[in-house]
């Protein structure tokens, strides 16, 4: 790059040192320290308290599920669109993108009033003589709303690996003798790898870290530990704490990418 060049990075410098590098450094000098300003690692260790623990526990566990959920639901779709042979424009893909246009907030505001006791869903069932669900403040509760959220998240990098994969490779896998199932796990399924982790990523991340869905969904009654976080700095005014949390969270998500980028080097599972 010439040096002309190299100036028109500079606001994107300016925002990467503004929005990122400062915050986390922030993060890292109150997870670091106490309230006197010394040196201590008492704010990481406070995750192994048992409060904190199993805010952890559980936001792992429902994140894991919610990803496998997921990937259960967006691979056989990934497929059946790649088979279709729609484009990156067409009318179908449009459909998964747009509920990603919608404040994340109203989409699971929209949940809640679906889920109530006395909801629109609870309310259906009664016209019909139905017994109500009552999943609202259960865990339950917040594995559909991180599904729901995130489910587009993990359909467009297998789209976009499926699509890429040459017919030829396929139909020659077919003239060798290859049934379906053998093409399926010997080519279709190694050649998405990519695919799979940039998904699980793209779900995982979000999920783990997420309180809206918990807080809103689960009442306040399930507590994970994006909430545990969120309230030491808002309710608390515990930065120090808070922070501390957030580094050891911020571990568990640099082992995932760290992963994605081992198993998808060229990118290939990026979205769209």
């Amino acid at each position: 790059m010439t040096s002309k060049n190299k100036w028109l990075s500079t606001p994107y410098v300016l925002w990467s040192v503004m929005f990122i590098i400062i915050p986390l450094g922030m993060i890292f000098y109150y997870g670091l320290t106490d309230k006197t300003g010394a040196f201590t690692l008492d704010n990481i260790t406070a995750i192994a308290t048992a409060e904190h623990a199993k805010a952890l526990w559980l936001s792992l566990l429902l994140s894991l599920i919610s990803t496998l959920i997921c990937f259960l639901l967006a691979y056989p779709l990934a497929m059946i669109l790649s088979n279709m042979k729609v484009n990156q424009h067409s009318f179908i893909i449009l459909i998964f993108i747009l509920p990603m246009w919608m404040n994340f907030l109203l989409r699971t505001l929209a949940w809640q009033t679906l889920l109530e006791k006395s909801g629109v869903i609870n309310s259906v069932l009664n016209l019909l003589h139905l017994p109500n669900i009552n999943i609202i403040n259960t865990p339950y509760a917040i594995i559909l709303g991180m599904v729901y959220n995130f489910l587009p998240f993990m359909v467009l990098p297998l789209y976009n690996v499926l699509s890429k994969i040459d017919e030829n490779v396929l139909d020659a896998s077919k003239d060798l003798g290859a049934g379906n199932v053998y093409t399926f796990v010997r080519i279709i399924l190694p050649l998405s790898i990519p695919g799979i982790i940039s998904g699980i990523t793209m779900v995982f991340v979000p999920a783990l870290t997420t309180f809206v869905i918990s807080t809103l969904l689960g009442g306040s009654k399930i507590l994970l530990i994006g909430n545990v976080i969120e309230q030491e700095f808002t309710q608390a005014s515990n930065w120090h704490l808070g922070s501390g949390l957030s580094i050891v969270l911020m571990i568990f998500i640099i082992l995932n990418m760290i992963a994605s980028a081992v198993f998808d080097k060229d990118g290939e599972g990026a979205t769209l």
